[in-house]
């Protein structure tokens, strides 16, 4: 499937997260965005911050297309944005700019996303390590997730 460029922001600290911008791929459902090594998938009831989860962490994140304006940190959040170095030239074709400004940006090479290493985590059923109710609980996809961690 074809790269598209994408804003992405993780959520899971508020409106100050860490923010990029890079191509994405999609799977062929559309429903798991592959970026920079991760796997996010869509929440079926997307939160008031996140549209996405990390399959392997539960962080939400927003992921959306760029602003022409180049303000797609939240009015609230603060940070530069990650950008990717291989996506600049298309960025720039996308904004109403025609430099990158590095006060607001921080250029990076991000890594390209193995996607097989996703399918067994994606395919798999999780299972209860401890039937106490505060140790497992359900994703709003459904999935039932468990805690690593002994409450």
């Amino acid at each position: 499937m074809k790269s598209k460029i994408m804003y992405l922001e993780n959520k899971s600290t508020g409106h100050h997260g860490s923010a990029w911008i890079g191509f994405v791929e999609f799977s062929k459902s559309g429903q798991t965005v592959y970026f920079n090594n991760k796997a996010l998938k869509k929440l079926k009831i997307p939160g008031i911050s996140g549209n996405y989860f990390d399959i392997e962490t539960g962080e939400e994140y927003w992921i959306s297309g760029v602003k022409k304006n180049g303000q797609d940190r939240h009015k609230l959040g603060s940070g530069k944005v990650i950008l990717d170095k291989n996506s600049i030239e298309e960025y720039l074709k996308l904004v109403d700019f025609n430099t990158i400004d590095e006060n607001h940006f921080i250029i990076m090479e991000l890594s390209k996303t193995d996607k097989s290493r996703f399918n067994e985590i994606e395919n798999m059923e999780t299972l209860s390590r401890d039937e106490n109710r505060s140790a497992t609980f359900y994703d709003n996809n459904r999935r039932k997730l468990t805690l690593d961690i002994t409450l």
